[in-house]
């Protein structure tokens, strides 16, 4: 029994780094499609506390599951293999049922026989050697032969990961052609007229008003992003509608471009959480695309669907100002921000913000999306929050404390600081709005310190409502509450 685990071991490992060599961390690695299958299979409930108490520390275990199974079932082809050899005194013979099994396990998996060879390769390979003549009686098995081997195994699993992890660089954002250049004159000027805007702090931890491309959060429902050429993508509009359409990238592109600021927030982060982030998009509105198919007047709401397989459902309303963005910050928008399109719905959660879009499918009936189906509420609008993100103590002793305020649509009007545990407000010092309808605020307050103060910050939204205080987790429908902090002087 334990030579036959050691067996399984060492071929799992082994055929999993072969594919990792060859795919490198793309949907065509054989963990990939059995992750994203980990991930439907997962009950909305475990989905939900995972999301608020594991965090972004859990993509790495369903991830780890997947890996797993799939080594146990390139382990499992090997102890066939290595049986039929025993049986039949045909070393060979068992290597390389072993190792078809094992490809025909990852092709079926992933689709790509010619990648799946790489998994099988190493598989027959560690077969064989395990089904050699000394492998047949358990007393023949020397330490020095399984020393060899386990080292030959995972020698090879070494280099074939680092074949693989080298080919993923640029699997994500620097994998988008033409990725860096000159930027254009219009998101240029944007980008200045947003710097312009900051704040003076003094502060270190808290962003400017525009985030950086690989500083901009990203959550996605599988940890390995799909790859859609420009020439290879379209989006279908269908349902409700009297001629259904399908648009290509280039007509997309020849449509009347904007460069609009926009704020997405995670509807899965904590209170103070920092997945809450502005970029220029560039794109074109959604609207005039809609209005080419001709809905039909009941059509009441809108199913927005994904190469990755997610799906969001909208009422139609929603998506009157919509917005298909294929540039983020003066560049072509990044395959992990949904290359080469993906929508912008004002005023609602950043996991609504399809990336990869694909279809638009008009209903004249409701129907739950991805995260409703799993218990999440509906598609927004943000809550009111404002962030507390630093507290740094100024050369004159003074302490600043700073942030990020954001209401969606609704805008930040105004944001006040308490210092005595909220029993008492001042004014915060507002940066100057952004061009634009959905985008957040910096904030600041300088106070002498007399001791130690719990410091309260809350909102009030362009509307006139303050930002509520009862806190409430993320799960269902986003993290509410006043956010505060101790600071010691």
């Amino acid at each position: 029994m334990g030579s036959r685990l050691r067996v399984a071991a060492l071929a799992g490992v082994s055929g999993v780094a072969g594919s990792f060599a060859a795919a490198g961390y793309t949907r065509q690695f054989v963990a990939a499609p059995v992750d994203a299958l980990v991930v439907r299979a997962t009950p909305g409930a475990l989905v939900a506390w995972m999301i608020t108490n594991v965090g972004e520390s859990a993509h790495v275990l369903h991830v780890a599951l997947a890996v797993g199974i799939v080594a146990g079932l390139f382990g499992a082809t090997a102890v066939v293999g290595r049986a039929v050899a025993a049986r039949s005194g045909w070393r060979l013979a068992g290597a390389g049922l072993a190792g078809v099994l094992s490809w025909a396990v990852a092709a079926t998996i992933t689709d790509a026989p010619g990648l799946a060879l790489a998994a099988g390769a190493p598989v027959a390979v560690v077969t064989a050697v395990e089904a050699g003549p000394a492998a047949r009686r358990e007393l023949d098995v020397t330490r020095r032969r399984v020393v060899r081997s386990t080292v030959g195994a995972l020698g090879f699993a070494s280099v074939a990961s680092a074949v693989g992890w080298y080919q993923s660089v640029g699997v994500g954002d620097d994998a988008v052609p033409a990725a860096t250049g000159e930027r254009s004159e219009a998101v240029q000027e944007r980008l200045e007229a947003a710097a312009d805007r900051e704040l003076d702090l003094a502060a270190d931890d808290v962003p400017g008003l525009v985030s950086p491309i690989g500083e901009f959060y990203n959550v996605d429902i599988a940890e390995f992003d799909p790859t859609v050429p420009d020439d290879d993508w379209t989006l279908t509009v269908t349902g409700e509608v009297e001629s259904p359409q399908q648009f290509d990238f280039a007509d997309v592109r020849e449509r009347p471009t904007e460069h609009r600021f926009v704020t997405l927030r995670c509807v899965g982060e904590g209170l103070n959480g920092r997945k809450l982030d502005t970029a220029v998009w560039t794109g074109t509105p959604l609207k005039p695309l809609l209005e080419e198919v001709d809905p039909g007047g009941d059509c009441g709401c809108a199913m927005l669907r994904a190469h990755d397989d997610y799906f969001v459902q909208f009422p139609v309303d929603a998506l009157e100002d919509a917005f298909l963005a294929w540039g983020m910050n003066g560049r072509p928008l990044p395959k992990s921000h949904g290359h080469p399109v993906r929508v912008l719905v004002p005023g609602h959660w950043g996991e609504t913000n399809v990336k990869w879009l694909s279809e638009i499918e008009l209903l004249d009936e409701e129907a739950d999306g991805y995260w409703e189906e799993r218990g999440w509420h509906g598609t927004g609008p943000v809550n009111t929050v404002a962030k507390l993100w630093d507290d740094t103590r100024l050369a004159d002793g003074r302490i600043e404390v700073a942030g990020h305020a954001y209401a969606g649509t609704r805008g930040i009007e105004r944001v006040e600081v308490s210092t005595d545990g909220g029993r008492t407000w001042t004014d915060a010092e507002l940066s100057e709005p952004l061009p634009g309808e959905d985008v957040w605020r910096q904030w600041h307050h300088v106070y002498e310190p007399d001791g130690t103060h719990e410091v309260v910050v809350r909102a009030t939204d362009g509307e006139g409502q303050l930002q509520p205080e009862e806190r409430a987790d993320s799960f269902p429908s986003g993290a509410t509450g006043w956010v505060s902090k101790r600071i010691e002087p």
